[in-house]
């Protein structure tokens, strides 16, 4: 390990929060203090110069959240993210983050999240102590200005619109609105499970009661099926019918 500093910085939107963390950074040898920043844009600048090694980063802030502030950071900065909510399956956003730790943070974990950053830890591997196995049975999406984590199984179907989905969930009058591609929430859905029936619909398989007439009937909600959608849908009823 090298004795040269990390130049870090420090980015929350709570000032005491941040505040903590940076006096964590003064009293650790081995750290540099950059900076401490209440917004994720504020902070842009002095981690664009190049000299910023570590980050740490706040997950739930206004208009811009840490996780998509981790996507656009140079890829040789290396992040660790702080956060009040355990719930978060971090691991599957594909950033650049090697710590995880959960608010209050105490010294002795912080310490421990600096020993991994400054050892050779690949930047995109992320120490959160969840397995892959539960991860891969949710998603997460940001719904005003928060993120909230979704089990994949109580999704009954989304539907695209321009610029955001609305994602119908079983149990709930009201949908979930986020602003994403259906596109890029259909990479992160089972194909076994979940099958795009239309342009702007995906349906989860295993809830739809009813298909007549070229629509698919999910409780009370009626989901068209496209014609160039329709061969794969009659596979899929085919494989279920017995010979």
């Amino acid at each position: 390990m090298t004795s040269q500093k990390l130049r870090c910085c420090v980015i929350d939107d709570e000032p005491l929060a941040a505040e903590l963390i940076a006096a964590y950074v003064r009293r650790t040898p081995s750290l540099e203090l950059a900076g401490v920043f209440n917004s994720a844009q504020d902070a842009f600048a002095t981690i664009s110069a190049g000299d910023i090694a570590l980050v740490f980063l706040d997950i739930q802030m206004p208009q811009l959240s840490g996780l998509e502030f981790a996507r656009i950071l140079p890829r040789d900065t290396r992040v660790i993210f702080t956060t009040a909510y355990a719930g978060y399956a971090i691991e599957g956003y594909k950033v650049n983050a090697i710590g995880y730790l959960l608010k209050p943070v105490s010294y002795p974990e912080f310490l421990e999240a600096v020993e991994r950053a400054a050892g050779p830890v690949a930047p995109a591997t992320l120490a959160v102590a969840q397995s892959s196995a539960a991860e891969s049975d949710y998603i997460m999406v940001k719904t005003e200005y928060r993120l909230r984590q979704i089990p994949k199984a109580d999704i009954l179907f989304v539907e695209g619109l321009k610029d955001y989905v609305k994602i119908y969930i079983d149990g709930e009058a009201r949908p979930t609105v986020s602003l994403l591609s259906l596109k890029s929430l259909e990479r992160n859905l089972p194909a076994a499970t979940f099958m795009r029936v239309h342009r702007s619909f995906i349906v989860n398989l295993t809830k739809i009661s009813t298909i007549e007439r070229g629509t698919i009937i999910i409780g009370s909600h009626q989901i068209p099926v496209s014609d160039s959608f329709r061969p794969a849908l009659q596979n899929y009823i085919s494989s279920l019918l017995p010979d």
